[in-house]
């Protein structure tokens, strides 16, 4: 990855703010993000969804996660080997190992997915146009590139902001979702 003094600045501010969210808040708007996310036609057309297990404060997965199973979807996670990032298919989220930066993922012997409907993507902050800051080891825009999956990212609205630097590693999102808005960015 490239490394860019700008966008390093913005994501530890908007990291910051983000962490700063009370538990209570963040649940709440969790909650709405995550209604919102499963009222689209994207979600309820989908078969194969990959999605994140949310750590820290980030918008929290672990009750969609839940849903996508009960509904019979097929759901995957990440899981980090050899600095590469594979999603692998799960059944249950008490059958997963903790990873490499001590994320809840699937066992090594867990099968590959490597098609999905839909990518649910993890961002510390986004801008209107999909242009999304992650965490700044590239994993998913390296997974992402090339892969003609729906790209959804979740996040609560106080980390849209008005630009984010673009490099050319960057994959755009297809979709934001926040508390308040669903966004359609292509």
């Amino acid at each position: 990855m490239t490394l860019n003094p700008e966008k390093a600045a913005l994501r530890k501010h908007l990291l910051e703010k983000r962490d700063s969210t009370s538990f209570d808040l963040m649940e709440i708007h969790s909650e709405k993000i995550l209604s919102k996310l499963m009222k689209t036609k994207v979600i309820s057309e989908a078969k194969s969804i990959a999605c994140y297990y949310s750590i820290g404060s980030e918008v929290q997965t672990v009750k969609l996660i839940t849903q996508l199973l009960d509904e019979k979807k097929s759901v995957s996670l990440p899981r980090i080997s050899s600095n590469t990032m594979s999603f692998r298919t799960i059944d249950d989220l008490s059958k997963l190992d903790k990873g490499e930066f001590d994320i809840p993922e699937p066992k090594d012997n867990a099968p590959i997915q490597e098609k999905h409907d839909v990518i649910l993507v993890p961002c510390v902050g986004l801008d209107g146009e999909g242009n999304r800051i992650g965490y700044g080891q590239g994993f998913y825009d390296k997974y992402l590139e090339g892969n003609d999956s729906i790209k959804i990212a979740l996040s609560y609205s106080k980390q849209i902001v008005k630009s984010v630097p673009v490099t050319d590693e960057d994959i755009r999102m297809d979709w934001i979702i926040t508390e308040r808005d669903v966004i359609k960015t292509s």
